[in-house]
């Protein structure tokens, strides 16, 4: 089992902070200078690295007007996969400044190839890692390839069945790959959270034994926030500028002030987690004394039988337990005792 990976020194895994990563996706909008801001505004926001998708429009469809090429229903609907990749695809040229830009504002940055020749393109500019997508989780070739590299990998699951999955691990393993992690995914643009049936997580855990994440492609952060209750260990969101921006992606991304507010209240879900602990919590201390414990409320001397009308169980805490109530009844007093005192041991008779 898998318990753990390491990205650009970045340990991921359950016993580790959520790692966050903001997709770039399409949110450049054809603008090498979004680009770089929004890499920029990922690192103000927390996030823990930035990632790109390598592709150009004849590496991953055909120019083809043939039905089975058009995309129908849903934010791309009557468009061509080859129009909608024309205008989404990263340039292969802004590749270098954008890692260049990513390393001098200290964020890791990495990509999802989409065919060999981008892998060959990111293995010179030095990524760190790779993640598959999901709708390449079944070209194992590819992910072959990838896991040629040495490099730690991320397979994204969305519409892979259980098996499909198992091929895709294995082929990350027979090609060379050490350090994997899987996510959950839903390949919707933009996803319900019903349809994200979260406790597939931990049953990934389980099954396949590897660093398990989320690739959320919900509108908001609840649904990342809850995966890392599930132990969701990794976070995958698009990340834009302007939500309203127009791009392919832009309306189911992440805005920067959703980035920093996912990046925190991600951390402090896993930080709520902490570990099975009955004890008594740093916090709590000052509030014992108010715990209910046993006091008299009749005035009563050396040598009295204590009757339950002389005894309550109140707040504060400085008195005998409640639980000790029907043991003090019927024993005597060695010494004197006012009302609304606590009782202590040293005032029972050595019956109690």
């Amino acid at each position: 089992m898998s318990k753990e990976i390491s990205i650009a020194g970045r340990k991921i895994g359950r016993n580790h902070p959520p790692y966050i990563i903001a997709e770039l996706s399409a949110n450049h909008n054809g603008k090498l200078e979004t680009a770089m801001r929004i890499i920029e505004e990922a690192k103000k926001a927390g996030a823990d690295a930035v990632k790109l998708q390598t592709y150009r429009p004849d590496t991953i469809t055909l120019n083809s007007d043939a039905e089975e090429f058009r995309i129908k229903g849903g934010l791309w609907d009557g468009r061509t996969l080859y129009e909608l990749y024309e205008e989404a695809h990263m340039p292969w040229e802004w590749h270098k400044p954008l890692f260049d830009h990513a390393h001098q504002v200290g964020i890791p940055i990495f990509s999802s190839p989409f065919d060999n020749t981008a892998v060959d393109l990111l293995e010179d500019l030095n990524a760190p890692a790779y993640k598959i997508a999901s709708f390449e989780a079944v070209d194992l070739p590819l992910i072959r390839y990838v896991a040629s590299t040495g490099k730690p990998m991320i397979i994204s699951t969305g519409m892979a069945d259980a098996d499909e999955i198992a091929e895709a691990i294995a082929a990350a393993r027979d090609g060379g790959c050490r350090e994997l992690a899987i996510l959950h995914c839903v390949s919707g643009y933009p996803a319900p959270a019903e349809d994200y049936n979260l406790r597939t997580i931990p049953d990934m855990i389980e099954r396949f034994g590897l660093v398990t994440g989320l690739s959320d492609h919900t509108i908001d952060n609840t649904t990342a926030i809850a995966s890392v209750v599930l132990g969701a260990s990794l976070i995958e969101k698009h990340f834009t500028l302007d939500r309203n921006g127009g791009g392919p992606d832009d309306s189911f991304s992440l805005e920067p002030a959703d980035l920093v507010a996912l990046c925190r209240d991600s951390k402090t879900a896993w930080k709520a987690l902490g570990s099975v602990d009955y004890g008594r919590k740093s916090s709590e201390q000052g509030n014992v004394q108010f715990r209910r414990s046993l006091y008299f409320v009749k005035d009563m001397r050396k040598g009295d039988i204590i009757t339950a009308d002389c005894i309550k169980s109140v707040r504060p805490g400085y008195g005998l337990p409640p639980r000790e109530f029907d043991n003090i009844v019927g024993a005597s007093l060695v010494r004197d005792v006012s009302t609304n005192t606590p009782i202590h041991r040293e005032d029972i008779s050595p019956r109690f």
